[in-house]
Order: structure tokens, then C-alpha cells, then sequence
């Protein structure tokens, strides 16, 4: 066995573990979904607090509540499945919420920079926050006219590590080239999915066609 399945193994136990102690609570996963909104929100405040002499650390602490809301994004639809919770409401409101908690941190670091006076990267984090959520607006758009559209690349959980990454590494200054590998990848994965949904609702239209 490599370390990497043996770490992933213990992961899978670890995680499994949470959800069994989180069944036997009958917590909603709802509840769930709503306290890892809540956690993001002070990862948020941790950005946007942060300033030139303690950013290093701020942003250390930000990049490690973010891995805790994390935990809980794993385990609520585990949750909802071990206690047969699961529901057409409980996923569309995890994926409300999940916007929500993306807007939060990146409204988060553009406060951080605003503070700080720095335009460009203001500018650059209303960018990043805009493509971000039109990676999810393009996703959900596609499929309720063709069914399914998970195309692209920067998914989620990308961005979450990207963020993560920057925040962990900022003393090195990666946090700057992080949100600029989420601007383009973004960007690319939005680009992917209106072509991709083009090109599938015309293949429709042809099949149609034709069927005439």
C-alpha cells in the first residue's frame, strides 16, 4: 500500500466516523450545509481584517477555517444519506449556500485589498468572484435545457484548494498568482461551457430536424 491510498484510507475512515457521530445527533443536514456557510463567513472577516503587518497570519488562520467548512461541505449530503434525510430542496439549498460561501471569502479578500489601497487586485477579485460564480450560473443554466453540462475544469472544489493555497502560502506571496490561475481557469471553464451547450443544442436541433 503507497502512502497516498493509506492517507486516503484514513481520510475515508476519519470522515466516516463524522458522519456516523452526525447521524446519531439526527442533525438536519440543512443545519450542516447553513454552519459551513457561517464558518466561510469568518474565514471571510479573517481576510478582511487582515492588514500589511499581520496578513501572513491572518490569512493562515482563514486558509485553515476554510479546510473546517470544507469538512462540513463533505459530510451533509453523507449525512443526508445515512439518515435518509435526502431531498430535491437539500440539494439546491447546498448549492444556494455554496454561492454564497464563495462571494463571502472573495468579498472577504477584496475588502483586504481595498483596505490596503490596491486597485488592481480590488479589481482583479471582483473578476475572480464574477467568473466564479458564472462557472456555477453557466453549469446550472446548461442543464435545464440539455440535461447535464459538467464540462471546464475549475469546479468548486478547485477553487476552494486554489483559495486555500493562497491563503496557507501568502507569506511566499502565492496568493497573488492564485487568483490569477482562478481568473483564467474560470474564465476558460465558462467559455468551455457555453461552447459545449452551443454545440449540444444544435446537434438537438439537427437530430430534429431530421426527424421530420
Amino acid at each position: 500500500m503507497t502512502w497516498t491510498s493509506a492517507f486516503g484510507k484514513g481520510s475515508g475512515w476519519l470522515l466516516q466516523k463524522i458522519v456516523n457521530g452526525l447521524a446519531l445527533t439526527r442533525i438536519s443536514p440543512n443545519a450542516l450545509t447553513f454552519i459551513g456557510l457561517v464558518i466561510n463567513i469568518i474565514a471571510a472577516c479573517f481576510f478582511g481584517f487582515a492588514r500589511p503587518s499581520n496578513a501572513n497570519r491572518m490569512f493562515a488562520y482563514a486558509g485553515l477555517i476554510i479546510i473546517g467548512a470544507g469538512v462540513f461541505d463533505m459530510v451533509d449530503g453523507r449525512v443526508a444519506r445515512k439518515t435518509n434525510q435526502v431531498s430535491v430542496f437539500g440539494a439546491f439549498f447546498d448549492s444556494v449556500m455554496d454561492r454564497y460561501s464563495d462571494v463571502a471569502i472573495f468579498f472577504g479578500l477584496l475588502i483586504y485589498y481595498a483596505r490596503g489601497n490596491r486597485l488592481f487586485y480590488v479589481g482583479l477579485v471582483a473578476f475572480v468572484m464574477t467568473a466564479c460564480v458564472m462557472v456555477s450560473y453557466t453549469r446550472a443554466r446548461a442543464e435545464a435545457l440539455i440535461g447535464t453540462c459538467k464540462v471546464g475544469f475549475m469546479e468548486r472544489p478547485e477553487r476552494i484548494v486554489c483559495v486555500i493555497l493562497g491563503a496557507l502560502c501568502n507569506r511566499w506571496g502565492v496568493m497573488a498568482p492564485a487568483l490569477w490561475v482562478l481568473a483564467l481557469f474560470a474564465t476558460l471553464t465558462v467559455i468551455h461551457r457555453i461552447r459545449y451547450t452551443y454545440l449540444e443544442t444544435e446537434r438537438r436541433k439537427l437530430l430534429a430536424a431530421q426527424a421530420k
